[in-house]
């Protein structure tokens, strides 16, 4: 039986280290189906949808984050947006980039997302969003956000995402695993070193989110002899908030004369979700009572 997609909170050791395990190989499924991507597109988009729910579980209530990935690779960037209730959406510049496999034979992620800066922007229900930025040190995206962690939110953390690809192109397996020391092991250097080599000991995140285990069983098995709680559980999915509604308040902010304009083609206008791929149209009467709404 398929596992289904969900994060969990756990605690490691005496509050030593906070733990974000989650698996989202049906998230990146929906990614991948609706936005017909090709394999590097997959991975890459996969991982980002997969960090961006965690981030997505550190914030309350209607408060939201977005990722942007601006690099100079054929990718032509990433934009995922997640919120609180463990929903994220989100898509690639250039869903059918096609690479080679990188030298060590894996999916090219990193080239195909290239050389740029990391943007995360909070919403959280300020004036003003909060926004970090620092620069993409592989396109591999976990090491990406393990220096963001690290810099520009100076908590020392340790990211490992995965995406495995099948031979028909879809995901078999996809999530994450993010590791962030607290205070209270600053300056434990025997919990640092057992840590650092249960991390150097584990296996291929993609690998590990193929099998049927629960999240559960597998950070008992990463971090076995170790003392682990698990504190909360969540179910994540990927979902888009778009509407003909929305889209038709985005039409009536064209103007009158734009308006007019698309009225006097005397065709069906058709919009598109860029999150979700979701079309919708608008024929000739529905733009004519926008703009007499106006």
């Amino acid at each position: 039986m398929q596992q289904k997609d969900y994060l969990i909170r756990a605690m490691l050791g005496d509050k030593q280290a906070r733990i974000f395990a989650l698996r989202t190989t049906e998230v990146t499924r929906e990614a991948q189906v609706r936005h017909n991507c090709s394999p590097v597109a997959t991975a890459a988009l996969g991982r980002t949808l997969t960090i961006g729910l965690v981030l997505g579980a550190m914030l309350k209530g209607d408060q939201s984050v977005t990722i942007q990935i601006r690099g100079d690779g054929p990718l032509k960037g990433i934009m995922v947006s997640a919120n609180s209730n463990g929903t994220a959406k989100g898509y690639v510049g250039n869903p059918h980039v096609d690479l080679p496999l990188n030298a060590n034979g894996k999916l090219a992620v990193g080239q195909s997302v290239g050389q740029g800066n990391l943007h995360v922007i909070k919403d959280l229900g300020l004036k003003d969003p909060y926004q970090g930025t620092v620069p993409l040190q592989t396109g591999e995206i976990a090491e990406d956000f393990a220096y963001y962690f690290t810099h520009s939110e100076q908590t020392p953390s340790a990211v490992a995402l995965g995406v495995l690809i099948g031979t028909d192109g879809a995901p078999l397996g996809s999530g994450g695993i993010i590791i962030q020391l607290l205070p209270e092991a600053i300056n434990d250097e025997q919990f640092i070193a057992s840590l650092e080599q249960k991390l150097e000991s584990m296996p291929s995140v993609s690998s590990i989110f193929a099998e049927e285990k629960s999240l559960e069983e597998i950070l008992g098995q990463i971090f076995v002899g170790m003392k682990l709680q698990i504190l909360h559980e969540q179910e994540v999915a990927f979902r888009c908030d778009c509407s003909a509604h929305r889209f038709s308040k985005a039409l009536i902010t064209l103007g009158k004369e734009e308006l007019q304009e698309l009225i006097d083609l005397g065709e069906t206008i058709e919009t598109v979700c860029h999150f979700c791929s979701q079309t919708y149209n608008f024929k000739v009467d529905q733009l004519e009572r926008l703009l007499s709404s106006i």
